[in-house]
């Protein structure tokens, strides 16, 4: 008996054993291929009916397996897990290419693409079958079978390649292990970061001593707190030179490999770059329009940007006779300059973060905004015994998702943080058919003697990843490949940045900003200078986001296939952005796992992108009240129920009314005095 072959609602996970997976994959391959030829088979003439929505709902239990494989493989994975993903990956690939390059199934979508005009579809369904029918054309379905063979080489070459990116980078991570012995190295650390120290030392087998790691909860507070230079810079380089060390882990020919394979991937497909082929999909539409978005707040924010780091170095130099700083004193001297500034530090906010009382603090915001419930409920079976798992309910209690929480780093667990989903939402035979969304972040774990208190930036991250879960939690489509976040990629960033806002509000954070030994709600004061220092060193932030963006298009916004040295490659990328001196050890492209691993390539500026989108759509907020239900329910209803249903620009005109403007964004950020 194999659980993932059984028809199933959540996850078996208890059930489910390495070895269920490829037989699994097999089956459900083979499963979704009868219902393809039954479509292609069908003697009908071709309709909306009989082909788009029948393709639409073919293959769902690959669908399962898949995303239930594909999130152990980023949470909880393990060799066997990552050996089977090798295995597979390759498969699907080809399975994937086996239905875009269908002539029998491409002809019937065509057929119904060309009398579009005469079949009286709704909006949605509209949308379903332009994306459809693009899907094909922009996969190759218009390709000699000559050309059609090689797309598929490029394709199940590049999808092993990223794999092993991944793998490289979560080893390297894995890998490196600071055991410390003298306390005076951890001089400057705060209280409960040496804790977390002494306790995962422990963890390592380690009789005395801290252990330091690569982890961001590790790593974060020893690169702001830590009086050690010495060791901040060994690892600083640790960090900064993973998968670049010309060993077995090494990531730079994977990096060649893979921008080369995309390359050749778009011209074939008839673009000039993997740009080119991927914002034709994405509001900017052309790399022209990114390059001028990103150039634009560049000119605004370098200045900015210029000016704080002069500042930056003459504290430091002032404090401590630094005379060049570098990479790895940043943070600490940032943090430092922040606390003369503001005489505010994360240690201060920290005790009033305890990681349950913002869990219930989002909620909240949730119940206000949109009417939620969150019950949590341990009938659900989950993957790992941290995992939290709630059932979710609208103001009238009908069940709107299930919901899963995972919080803290593991060996088995990627960096960073992330939303999900182990099921979709549609609608099909009368039924609403209700998603279930994952949260997965690395968020500073509990000590012996303190719960898991989370710094102001962790705060952020969890509203963050919650407001993607709210856009997959209220999805409410017909279709599930236009359901919840299947939009656009650079608006997907718009609920979860919208929601970051809150944690700035004195209005949400009297709702959970408590401390965790005393109950005492966050003094006001303390919320005063978290918004006065919201835009320290903003231009400076924005600068290092605009880097990442240029970075990315480089790679993928013109041909790659002269480029021989990934560092001076880069190099070359990051001269107008470069403020700190470049270190030879270092590479970030080796590591950046959005662009070569995840969905971002030519898609970081995304993040730059949507908040503009966020800053304009948080001045409606605040123009008639954070928590105002008028315009909660219009954000509701017009943004994060419709998925991918319509354009973006539609969507968010008819919840603002009116185009972003870019100046809320600069407004917000504090460079428009600049």
């Amino acid at each position: 008996m194999n659980p993932l072959l059984e028809k199933f609602d959540t996850a078996p996970f208890s059930k489910i054993k390495n070895e269920h997976f490829k037989p699994a994959f097999l089956k459900a391959m083979d499963d979704a291929r009868a219902e393809i030829d039954a479509i292609t088979a069908n003697a009908e003439a071709p309709s909306f009916k009989n082909t788009i929505e029948a393709l639409e709902f073919s293959g769902q239990q690959l669908d399962r397996i898949s995303s239930v494989f594909f999130n152990l493989n980023s949470a909880e994975t393990n060799e066997e897990i990552q050996k089977i993903a090798q295995e597979v990956s390759p498969l699907l690939s080809e399975f994937g290419n086996d239905i875009t390059l269908n002539e029998k199934l491409f002809l019937r979508i065509k057929s119904v693409y060309e009398q579009k005009n005469t079949l009286e579809l709704s909006v949605e369904e509209n949308t379903l079958l332009d994306k459809r029918y693009k899907s094909f054309s922009r996969n190759g379905a218009n390709l000699s079978e000559e050309k059609k063979t090689r797309l598929r080489e490029i394709d199940a070459e590049a999808s092993k390649l990223k794999l092993k990116f991944g793998e490289n980078v979560l080893a390297e991570t894995n890998k490196y292990q600071k055991h410390i012995t003298k306390e005076s190295d951890l001089d400057g650390l705060p209280e409960g970061a040496k804790e977390a120290a002494s306790q995962l030392a422990k963890a390592k087998g380690k009789a005395t001593g801290w252990m330091l790691t690569l982890d961001y909860p590790s790593y974060i507070p020893f690169m702001k707190y830590a009086k050690n230079r010495e060791l901040r810079k060994e690892l600083s380089l640790a960090f900064g030179s993973k998968s670049f060390k010309g060993d077995a882990l090494d990531n730079q020919e994977n990096v060649l490999k893979i921008a080369k394979l995309r390359h050749e991937r778009a011209n074939l497909l008839g673009y000039e770059t993997h740009a080119h082929f991927v914002l034709e999909e994405r509001m900017a539409e052309t790399p022209e329009k990114v390059y001028s978005f990103l150039n634009e707040l560049l000119e605004k924010a370098k200045p900015a940007a210029e000016k704080e780091f002069k500042q930056l170095e003459e504290f430091a130099k002032e404090l401590d006779g630094i005379d060049q700083l570098q990479k790895w004193d940043g943070s600490y001297y940032s943090e430092k300059l922040k606390q003369k500034l503001f005489s505010l530090d994360d240690e201060q906010l920290k005790p009033y973060f305890k990681l349950e009382n913002v869990i219930d603090g989002v909620f909240k915001v949730a119940e206000k905004l949109f009417g939620l419930k969150f019950e949590e409920v341990t009938d659900i079976d989950k993957y790992h015994e941290e995992v939290k798992t709630y059932r979710v309910f609208d103001a009238d209690l009908n069940f709107i998702s299930i919901f899963y929480a995972d919080f803290h780093p593991r060996a088995g667990k990627r960096g960073g943080a992330w939303m999900t989903s182990f099921k979709s939402q549609w609608k099909k035979d009368g039924e609403n058919v209700r998603p279930q969304i994952s949260n997965v972040c690395n968020f500073t774990p509990s000590t012996a003697t303190k719960p898991s208190l989370l710094t102001f930036n962790e705060v952020t991250t969890l509203f963050h990843e919650f407001g993607h879960g709210l856009h997959g939690m209220l999805a409410n489509t017909t279709y599930p490949s236009l359901s919840g976040t299947s939009v656009y990629w650079d608006f997907v960033e718009l609920p979860s940045q919208v929601m970051e806002n809150w944690c700035y509000e004195k209005e949400a954070l009297e709702l959970f900003a408590k401390h965790y030994e005393t109950s005492e709600v966050i003094p006001m004061k303390l919320i005063q200078k978290i918004k006065e220092s919201a835009t320290f060193q903003e231009g400076m932030a924005t600068l290092r986001q605009l880097s990442f963006g240029l970075l990315d298009m480089s790679w993928h916004g013109a041909d790659p296939t002269e480029i021989t040295n990934v560092k001076a490659h880069e190099s070359k990328a990051f001269e107008g952005t470069n403020l700190y001196p470049d270190t030879e050890e270092t590479c970030m492209s080796t590591a950046f796992a959005h662009i070569f691993q995840g969905g971002y390539s030519s898609g970081y500026y995304s993040y730059k992108w949507a908040e503009v989108l966020d800053a304009d759509a948080f001045a409606f907020f605040k123009e008639k009240g954070i928590f105002n239900k008028e315009v909660a329910t219009k954000f509701k209803e017009h943004v994060l129920s419709k998925g991918g249903t319509e354009n973006p620009m539609t969507l968010y005109k008819r919840f603002r009314g009116a185009e972003p403007k870019v100046e809320a964004l600069l407004e917000r950020a504090g460079l428009l005095k600049n």
